[in-house]
């Protein structure tokens, strides 16, 4: 659901952003989202694509907090994944297609959407019988500080990062997709282990490790961009005049 391309302080020449996506199936996807635009009717909207991509987040946080009445809901959340693809990623697509970019608008409404999106998977995960509320907690950290450093980044240098590590938001529903496909494969009564922190299994490790590396990204990337700002921005040595 990309349609920002620029924010700005003046209201009538937004700034570009410069885009800066490196995940392995970028090229790949932009085939099929070009193909996909070129081929929707008059009728569908940018708008009405970010509305089915928000239907397809609320299907996976329904079958996730479903799955606690039987493995077969999950069904509905990894057709959610899909519904969220299809709407998350070409309603920004569109919008560029026709050449009817509205950025403020767009980059306003595209993130409070992700936001939200984020929150009802990760949120959707916790309430399952496989990952605790706690590591799912973790996850949503590192994502919501993540998303602060990517619209700070936005203010500063003008870029939007949008992946790391090589991987993006369609690398990632793969991988929740997999991890959806685990939790059906091993059930709610998967192996678990006795910590201090009590008992945790596979999916509570593997949800809570996801969340420390977003963390630790966000240290890392806040480290280089701060550098980055030093340079472009060196200590002022002028004289001090009291005003």
């Amino acid at each position: 659901m990309k349609q920002a391309q620029g924010a700005a302080d003046n209201p009538s020449q937004p700034t570009p952003i410069n885009r800066v996506q490196e995940n392995l199936l970028a090229r790949s996807e932009r085939r099929i989202l070009n193909w996909l635009c070129a081929r929707f009717p008059a009728w569908v909207t940018p708008d009405m694509l970010t509305g089915v991509g928000m239907v397809g987040a609320f299907m996976v946080f329904a079958g996730y907090a479903s799955s606690n009445f039987g493995d077969g809901w999950l069904w509905l959340t990894m057709a959610g994944y899909f519904v969220q693809w299809l709407g998350d990623s070409t309603d920004g697509s569109l919008a560029r297609f026709r050449q009817i970019e509205r950025p403020r608008y767009g980059y306003f409404l595209d993130h409070s959407c992700d936001g939200l999106a984020t929150t009802l998977v990760v949120v959707g995960i916790g309430m399952t019988p496989y990952v605790a509320m706690e590591f799912a907690l973790v996850a949503l950290t590192g994502y919501l500080l993540l998303s602060i450093h990517a619209f700070l980044s936005v203010r500063v240098l003008g870029e939007l990062k949008l992946s790391y590590l090589n991987a993006g938001p369609t690398e990632l529903r793969f991988i929740l997709l997999a991890f959806t496909i685990m939790m059906m494969v091993a059930g709610p009564d998967a192996p678990r282990w006795e910590t201090p922190f009590g008992s945790i299994n596979g999916f509570d490790i593997f949800t809570g490790g996801v969340g420390l590396i977003l963390i630790v990204l966000f240290v890392l990337q806040t480290m280089v961009t701060s550098r980055r700002l030093a340079v472009m921005e060196p200590p002022r040595n002028g004289e001090w005049r009291q005003p």
